[in-house]
């Protein structure tokens, strides 16, 4: 930076990403996004698109056929996806396959990256992520999914929960315990992690009913007897705890992106709505009830962009950027949702009709406040780590 000044500025590069995704992602309308969220149905056309043009590998290194860039590239990327219309449909198509590998990249062994990150890249590899479970919610230490040592494999059994895109994918990047929570020092100790395949004879697969972003599946996992060779672990017995960790910042700040992405759209069409629509003989927009909601909407994305921004700069050039991730993830979160809100608002009755698409937008940006941490435990964070207050729970 030109004498250690500030810059806000994307790289020609950056900027190059951005229009290249909103470009490729415009090809696929919000009717296209409609029908596969009422149809539940995968976006495959689009992920292909996405996977041709070169972009599943963002953060892949180059000698696995990725182009190496970073967290703020990918967040980019992601931000363009979820602004197109698709929101978290489209976001959560491809959200695992551009960062979700990153445990595996650092940790994996030389074999297990070379037969794995090259078919991520081409996108032949659908990926889903198993860490949450019911009796452990965010408490990832409780998890009792077990890998059980036996010569040169480990038997699985255990559930998971909330696992989105298990239908369609191939593997399951894995946590298990491989030694019993009453048996840890420290209650992180003890946890491996794998990247096994989904032997539909050893694993139940059952999608989960919910409110919204319906064209990704979320599901519950049933493993029974599930046999995994020792080659499919990740890094050594014992340390998958630590090597997720890595992946819980950029995780934050990529969901802060698509958080961001929707908020930015629900706004582009509550405005247009605002200039469109005449009742009482002037343009509902001229209503300042109606305008300033959109005008604070606009404000607070602009402030939590910026917030991520800091985040991704910082995490890319090797700073400690947890104060920044969660707080990204807040307030991107916090602002997509009320922007959306508001959009549906603006609209009246037609807001809650499917026909001008707010409702979805509506729907899908109230999960960015649970998924993939909630609001309240990204508080619990900043009060106790950043605040030095006592642990609150």
């Amino acid at each position: 930076m030109a004498g250690g000044g500030m810059n806000f500025e994307l790289t020609d590069d950056q900027e190059l990403i951005r229009k290249s995704v909103a470009e490729l992602a415009s090809k696929f309308d919000d009717q296209y996004w409609m029908e596969k969220d009422l149809a539940h149905e995968f976006p495959q056309e689009f992920y292909d698109a996405i996977a041709k043009g070169g972009w599943l590998g963002m953060t892949i290194p180059e000698e696995y056929g990725g182009h190496g860039l970073g967290i703020t590239e990918a967040t980019l990327l992601l931000e363009e996806v979820s602004r197109s219309g698709a929101a978290m449909n489209g976001a959560s198509a491809i959200h695992l396959t551009i960062f979700g590998m990153q445990p595996v990249v650092k940790h994996g062994s030389d074999e297990l990256k070379a037969r794995t990150l090259p078919r991520i890249v081409n996108g032949d590899l659908h990926v889903c992520f198993g860490v949450t479970e019911p009796g452990a919610g965010l408490d990832t230490s409780r998890i009792t999914t077990f890998a059980k040592r036996e010569g040169d494999t480990y038997r699985i059994n255990g559930r998971k929960v909330w696992i989105s895109k298990a239908l369609e994918s191939e593997k399951i990047l894995l946590l298990t315990r491989t030694t019993p929570f009453d048996q840890v020092t420290k209650k992180t100790d003890g946890m491996t992690l794998f990247l096994t395949d989904l032997d539909r004879d050893h694993v139940d697969i059952r999608p989960i009913k919910k409110m919204g972003r319906n064209a990704v599946s979320s599901n519950e996992v049933f493993i029974d007897d599930l046999i995994v060779p020792v080659e499919d672990r990740v890094g050594e017995e014992g340390k998958g705890f630590k090597y997720i960790l890595d992946g819980l910042n950029p995780e934050r700040m990529l969901i802060a992106a698509e958080a961001l992405g929707i908020g930015r759209v629900a706004l582009d069409k509550a405005v247009k709505y605002g200039n469109e629509r005449v009742v009482f003989n002037r343009p509902i927009g001229m209503n300042q009830g109606l305008q300033f909601p959109l005008a604070d909407s606009l404000a607070r994305l602009d402030a939590a962009e910026l917030i991520l921004r800091k985040a991704t700069w910082l995490y890319d050039n090797g700073k400690p950027c947890g104060r920044e991730a969660n707080t990204a993830k807040y307030l991107c979160a916090d602002a997509g949702f009320a922007a959306a809100d508001r959009a549906l608002q603006l609209h009246g009755g037609m807001g809650y009709s499917e026909e001008y698409h707010v409702s979805r937008y509506f729907r899908e940006s109230r999960l960015m406040k649970i998924a993939p941490v909630s609001q309240e435990m990204i508080l619990n964070f900043l009060g106790e780590h950043v605040l030095g207050l006592p642990r609150s729970y």
